[in-house]
């Protein structure tokens, strides 16, 4: 009687325990912070969008220095040569040989500042951008990391559940062919045997899921992060 008791404890555990078993496995050990920050580092170094984000920074600086350099378009040089010995009746001049000459346009000389401060308020905005970026994508690979080690979490639970009821199901069936038990409480350890693999299934699928959404990000698969 006593074991029959303790057989029926046991199928009680197996039936109601799908969900208890999530609280009694935790990831907070698995956690590895320098792993986490080589991740990290991987992620800004590959993912597509930071490279993006820093072309348009390297695109705002030559802008910039563009527009500093294009404070000698509102000067125009020019030079006159004038022969010793010749004699100009139309336009006379003063000075034989070579003559230099300079004129400035003021309205682009005036228009000069403003551009270039326009052109450094766009530099900073790219800058701002790309910082902006990166704490997302830092936060972002934390949060795919935290996931993954959850998932292998749970697929520990579903897969040593799976272990108990196949431990359950054996000693059940001795029972049953003794005598000792009945078949409905036999035929209850093989349904919740069949549900803990299904879970299992659930479990290896959400780990393999969350396996790819961390690669996408890092642009390499973790096998290859030593």
């Amino acid at each position: 009687m006593n074991k029959k008791l303790k057989l029926f404890g046991l199928i009680l555990f197996l039936l109601f325990s799908g969900n208890e078993l999530r609280a009694q496995e935790s990831f907070i050990s698995d956690i590895s912070y320098p792993y986490l920050e080589k991740l990290i580092a991987i992620a800004k170094k590959n993912y597509p969008e930071v490279k993006v984000r820093q072309s348009q920074v390297a695109i705002a600086k030559s802008a910039l220095n563009q527009s500093k350099a294009l404070w000698l378009d509102a000067f125009t040089a020019s030079y006159i040569y004038s022969p010793k010995n010749s004699l100009n009746l139309i336009t006379p001049t003063i000075f034989n040989g070579y003559q230099l000459s300079i004129s400035v346009n003021i309205g682009q000389l005036l228009s000069k500042p403003s551009a270039v401060h326009s052109a450094r308020e766009s530099l900073n905005v790219a800058q701002y951008q790309q910082q902006e970026y990166l704490l997302s994508i830092e936060a972002q690979v934390k949060r795919l990391y935290f996931a993954y080690l959850e998932s292998q979490a749970e697929l520990r639970v579903r897969a040593s559940a799976v272990l108990d009821g196949e431990t359950a199901v054996k000693q059940l069936k001795y029972s049953f062919e003794k005598g000792e038990t009945t078949f409905q409480i036999y035929n209850e350890a093989l349904t919740s045997l069949y549900n803990q693999g299904s879970y299992k299934v659930q479990a290896e699928l959400a780990m393999l899921t969350a396996k790819a959404n961390l690669e996408e990000i890092l642009g390499v698969k973790l096998e290859e992060i030593k």
